[in-house]
């Protein structure tokens, strides 16, 4: 579902990841400060093909709500097919995902005016990614740090590395510093993100690894309370970073990209795992952790897929103890060497996809039931939404006007999408 950030400024409509959310702050100060708050920017997702259509939807709706506002439009579907975007008439400008974290590129004069209706440069030639501050996304309940960007894997099912370029890194000492201000601004619980997270360290000096960061932020940064690790490739943990993940201060949680759970069609996606290697690394990581609490990408009906191997996915999702599931049914994305294997019929797609929805809800009830009856301590991110330090969501019985502090809370219940509690005075 798109997110529409608050009205500071220019709207800003954001689709897909948390590096896109983290993102759409950095433009909507760079266009605030640049005098656009007439504009509405449009932050695109190119995960899937359906990712695509709604972006164009969510442009045509912005229009229609927004008469003769100037539209921007951004982000991995803009970076990798930017004139089927400028082709909309609704759009005013296209900029590449290089080109929006530009200060620059939001001067007035030069995006508005002018026939130049794309502004893309080749995402692959770009060989370094800047530290951006960002304070406030989530009140003074979390703050995100973009530490990586970009990927140097092929996936044969995946667009992003043509949207985002080869991997690049902020250097540890830019990381380090962003944390310890936005430690010191109040913020409870700071989270890094990136598009490959775990290649954080691939061409700085020393290839340092990314458990040495967050080993290096929880040592220099003691008054930050929790340090949460986003989306990761499991694959790629370093021993010091499962090691980390012992430590009380790093949340107890991790999403996986596992993407499947068959050996041969794993090898077709070109991942770099096999199924077994899932299965020993989240046996580490709850015996390192036990109360730690796991999400994992999984993909229905990628070609080639028999019942068999998709049962295997299947099977997965109770043998890594996943209790968060997101499931995406394979759509082709046109340029990707699995686009041209041989396709599931998209009635057996959506059938299998159904079914690993089923098996994830199941995981998810069993997760619940751990909590409900007990007394947890969770983070109240604004009124009464709150997230126990796994990132399980509570719907809190009453508004404690308290965003941005830990409180004690009475696990009652669930509602089959989170959990619900009364806080405890």
């Amino acid at each position: 579902m798109p997110e529409t950030s608050p009205p500071a400024g220019p709207a800003v409509i954001t689709l897909g990841c948390r590096l896109n959310t983290y993102e759409s702050e950095v433009m909507r100060r760079h266009a605030r400060e640049a005098g656009l708050g007439e504009a509405i920017i449009v932050n695109t997702c190119a995960v899937t093909s359906e990712a695509v259509r709604g972006a164009r939807q969510a442009i045509r709706r912005a229009a229609r709500e927004n008469p003769g506002a100037p539209i921007i439009v951004t982000g991995c579907a803009a970076q990798t097919d930017p004139e089927m975007f400028a082709s909309m008439p609704e759009v005013t400008r296209v900029i590449g995902n290089h080109e929006k974290m530009q200060a620059e590129t939001w001067a007035p004069a030069d995006l508005l005016g002018g026939e130049e209706k794309v502004r893309v440069n080749d995402i692959m030639s770009v060989r370094e990614t800047a530290a951006h501050l960002i304070d406030g996304m989530e009140g003074r309940a979390r703050a995100y740090v973009q530490v990586q960007t970009g990927c140097d894997h092929r996936c044969t099912f995946c667009i992003i590395p043509y949207g985002r370029g080869n991997s690049r890194s902020v250097p540890a000492g830019e990381v380090v510093a962003q944390v310890r201000a936005l430690a010191a601004s109040g913020h409870h619980e700071v989270v890094l993100t990136g598009v490959d997270l775990t290649s954080w360290g691939a061409g700085l000096p020393g290839e340092p690894k990314l458990g040495n960061l967050v080993q290096r932020i929880l040592k220099l940064v003691p008054e930050l309370n929790c340090l949460r690790i986003s989306s990761i490739d499991a694959i790629e943990m370093d021993e010091a970073l499962i090691e980390a993940m012992g430590e009380a201060r790093v949340a107890p949680y991790l999403h996986l990209s596992l993407q499947h759970g068959d050996n041969l069609i794993l090898k077709r996606m070109k991942r770099r795992h096999a199924r077994e290697a899932a299965i020993q690394l989240t046996d580490q990581l709850r015996t390192i952790r036990p109360e730690i609490a796991l999400g994992a990408d999984i993909i229905a009906g990628f070609p080639t897929e028999t019942e068999a191997q998709f049962e295997n996915s299947v099977r997965l999702v109770e043998e890594c103890g996943l209790s968060f599931l997101h499931v995406f049914p394979y759509s082709p994305r046109p340029g990707t060497p699995a686009a041209k294997m041989p396709q599931v019929a998209k009635p057996v797609i959506r059938e299998r996809a159904a079914r690993l929805r089923a098996a994830g809800e199941a995981a998810l009830a069993r997760h619940f039931a751990r909590h409900v009856g007990a007394v947890r301590e969770a983070l109240v991110e604004r009124g009464t939404a709150a997230r126990l330090s796994d990132f399980t969501q509570v719907k809190l019985a009453r508004d404690t006007g308290e965003g941005g502090r830990t409180m004690r809370v009475q696990i009652t219940g669930q509602d089959g999408k989170q959990l619900l509690g009364d806080p405890l005075a």
